[in-house]
């Protein structure tokens, strides 16, 4: 694909404070390697991203907790230092969220898909998507929002155990609480002792029956669909390896065509009317055959460089270019390209061996029950590692090891626990300011 020529800027955003996630990583370099000046804001002026030759300046996010005004506030001052118009990437929900939501305010200074305020918020909204996916006639597990804790137990009585309990806006979580996104519940007590935490989340609580994981069992799909809701760019891929094992991110993806999942994809869109980039994640329920629609994300996947066609397109080049009027090229898929974000795989590889199970199985020859067959490897692109911008993997590589080894040195203290004679002289430690553990997080008041 030649260099993109229309001189307009892209400011690609995540508020997620995650310094691994390589998404944003991907967006810049796939812009910036065609040309574009490309800016993003990032959580800290070490951040991975922040090494890449391709990013033309870093802007530092939000400090406290993730306001309206705060955003609107923020991107004001971005786009300052930008100087004109950009292309506006959302790498998370809650910046597609609130984009949406406060269009009107941003139009100005930023060029966005054009959406209904509450649209992204619906689809990110777990149990909004229980009843899209009802009225699209899409295959979703069977869900229960409870409305007591008397109602969180016998939704776990009829379900059985296990069943996956979820938040239904999971980007309102406090890093305080102590509340995962996604939990697995074993018995009809525990379901209702997470609904009594329900305040705590700022959103309903979901409890879902669970689907086992097989190695052939997840997919997703990742796609740009334009003003007419046409999908511009798009495809359907299988994860091989994830993080944390069977339920997690993609560790290691292919490029699989899957019908099913592409129709259903295609089917939901449809029904809502969508503009933008959509991340949807599916699970194959083996004792049907049937693709369940699990998660929907207004936004790109962390993966999605694994839809990159032959002439490089993929689907944030596809949203640059649909956005400033410039024609998308017609797809040239590469089926059975592969995408490994090293850091997660290794770890995913490691702990797959040590309980005994295939960290990845090829899946050549398909049959009328079973998923499509797998085609020859077409390539392999690394998450971190480019040889024309290596200063990102060496850098994550250092913030990765130094995570771990004070993670290890945490847990060795507390084995040992303090010394007699210094824990008696031992001042009191300081509270933790209410911010220290929700920085980077939005309000749940503002937010609902």
């Amino acid at each position: 694909m030649p260099p993109f020529d229309d001189g307009v800027p892209a400011l690609v955003l995540r508020l997620d404070r995650n310094p691994f996630h390589h998404g944003t990583l991907g967006a810049v370099r796939s812009l910036g390697r065609a040309g574009v000046e490309v800016h993003a804001v990032v959580e800290a002026a070490h951040s991975p991203v922040a090494r890449s030759r391709f990013l033309h300046r870093a802007h530092p996010g939000l400090r406290g907790a993730v306001t309206p005004e705060a955003f609107v506030e923020m991107l004001l001052r971005v786009s300052d230092r930008i100087g004109r118009r950009a292309v506006l990437v959302a790498m998370d929900d809650v910046s597609a969220i609130l984009a949406a939501a406060h269009g009107p305010r941003l139009a100005e200074r930023y060029v966005f898909p054009a959406q209904p305020a509450a649209l992204p918020g619906r689809l990110a909204d777990k149990a909004e998507l229980v009843g899209l996916c009802a009225a699209a006639g899409i295959a979703h597990p069977e869900t229960v929002v409870p409305g007591s804790p008397a109602e969180a137990a016998g939704a776990a009585d009829r379900l059985g155990v296990p069943l996956v309990a979820k938040w239904s806006r999971p980007w309102l979580l406090s890093p305080a609480t102590g509340l995962r996104s996604t939990t697995l519940v074993r018995s009809a007590e525990e379901a209702r002792g997470l609904f009594a935490r329900s305040p705590l989340a700022g959103s309903r609580l979901l409890l879902q029956r669970f689907l086992p994981d097989s190695p052939a069992s997840d997919w997703f799909f990742h796609g740009y669909f334009g003003r007419d809701f046409t999908c511009l760019h798009g495809g359907s891929g299988r994860k091989q390896l994830s993080w944390p094992v069977g339920t997690g991110l993609t560790a290691m993806g292919r490029w699989q065509p899957n019908p099913e999942v592409e129709a259903a994809a295609l089917r939901l869109v449809s029904h809502v009317g969508y503009h933008g980039i959509l991340d949807l994640d599916f699970r194959r329920e083996e004792s049907t055959g049937s693709y369940q629609l699990l998660d929907v994300n207004p936004r790109p996947g962390a993966q999605f460089r694994l839809f990159t066609d032959t002439g490089g397109l993929d689907v944030v080049r596809a949203l640059y270019l649909d956005l400033t009027g410039e024609l998308v090229p017609g797809p040239s898929a590469r089926p059975g390209r592969v995408f490994v974000a090293e850091n997660y795989a290794l770890l995913s590889a490691a702990v797959s061996a040590r309980r005994g199970r295939p960290a990845a199985v090829s899946v050549r020859r398909g049959s009328p029950t079973g998923p499509p067959a797998e085609g020859p490897a077409q390539g392999v692109e690394t998450a971190w590692f480019a040889r024309d911008d290596p200063r990102p993997f060496f850098s994550m590589t250092r913030a990765w090891f130094g995570r771990g080894l004070a993670k290890g040195a945490g847990r060795l203290r507390a084995l040992l626990g303090p010394h007699p004679a210094a824990a008696s002289h031992s001042p009191p430690r300081p509270r933790e300011s209410a911010t220290d553990g929700s920085a980077g997080r939005p309000d749940a008041a503002s937010l609902s």
